[in-house]
């Protein structure tokens, strides 16, 4: 599977907003500010059961008890792949509103 330009990746972003690409275009990332650290633990759960099922593991962070933050690349590929945009779709489908 081939990486995306950065031109094929901004094209991407239109589909998922919310997210923005970070390290010179090779991934993408979205920020979130829970109510809680309770809220940023399930979210991470739940986006962590998804990977699994998916096949395809995002770098999670945490800041503090409430900012957390997704980033998503291929790894075999350094760089994006249209399966990045798919499983940021799919984690947007299950982010809290709000988040």
């Amino acid at each position: 599977m081939p990486k995306l330009t950065a031109a094929e990746a901004e094209a991407h972003l239109a589909a998922t907003p919310g997210w923005r690409l970070t390290h010179d275009a090779s991934r993408i990332r979205r920020d979130f500010e829970l109510p809680d650290f309770r809220s940023a633990i399930k979210l991470f759960n739940n986006v962590g059961a998804l990977a699994e099922r998916e096949g395809h593991h995002p770098d999670l962070h945490l800041e503090g008890y409430r900012k957390a933050w997704i980033e998503i690349h291929t790894h075999a590929i350094g760089g994006l792949s249209e399966n990045d945009f798919i499983l940021a779709a799919k984690i947007d489908a299950i982010t809290p509103a709000g988040a």
